[in-house]
């Protein structure tokens, strides 16, 4: 008879993989202390020594987890060059987890993502930009903004049984990203005056022609 296999110890980087599993596949809403800790196969209170604050810590390091970026540019690359690789990276690492963008909209950074900002802002400066700060201010609030609306359109919240849980953590980040206005004029995914789904390709298109303008203006200030 084979031996049996020991169990993976728990720790950090278990929880926040089974917590994004879940956010991303069932919505935030549904993320509680007792499902993660069935989907790791431990009591809930295990999971409190490596979270000691519980549902609040693992919010962090949810949002943490997916606003830390690095990139590595290439030594003669301009600031614009720099900034297009950030927006891009920042992108690619929301649009991996939807399930927990409303938490990126909300939460400040911390820990890792704020040495990721400051990283961004020191590359930026040492490329040429004058007020980088501004600038990795102004390009956080393009990417997050362009990839709420983005899901948005999607009709991800919708998910593949219409889940009004997951409805509500997309519209609610969509707002956010909006300043609180409703996201796009109110209109709700799945429904009747729901926005027309955009492909990836197009969502793309957009997002890189919104990021050249938003450069340009940045040139010009």
């Amino acid at each position: 008879m084979p031996a049996k296999r020991p169990p993976v110890p728990l720790s950090r980087e278990r929880i926040i993989e089974a917590a994004l599993h879940i956010a991303d596949g069932q919505g935030l809403r549904r993320l509680t202390m007792r499902r993660l800790g069935d989907a790791l196969q431990v009591e809930a209170m295990a999971i409190y020594h490596h979270l000691p604050r519980g549902k609040e810590a693992l919010m962090d390091a949810l949002a943490e987890h997916v606003t830390t970026v690095a990139v590595e540019p290439s030594g003669a690359a301009g600031w614009q060059d720099v900034a297009r690789a950030w927006a891009r990276a920042s992108r690619a690492a929301l649009l991996e987890h939807p399930g927990v963008l409303a938490l990126a909209l909300t939460k400040p950074p911390r820990g890792t993502a704020l040495m990721a900002i400051r990283e961004q802002a020191e590359q930026l400066d040492a490329s040429g930009l004058g007020d980088a700060a501004r600038a990795v201010r102004t390009l956080r609030a393009y990417v997050m903004g362009s990839v709420a609306v983005e899901f948005q359109r999607s009709g991800w919240a919708a998910g593949p049984a219409g889940d009004d849980g997951d409805l509500d953590d997309a519209e609610d980040a969509a707002e956010s990203a909006n300043g609180g206005t409703g996201g796009l004029g109110g209109a709700r995914l799945g429904g009747a005056t729901a926005a027309v789904p955009e492909s990836g390709e197009e969502a793309a298109e957009a997002f890189e022609r919104g990021l050249d303008a938003l450069l340009r203006g940045l040139a010009e200030a």
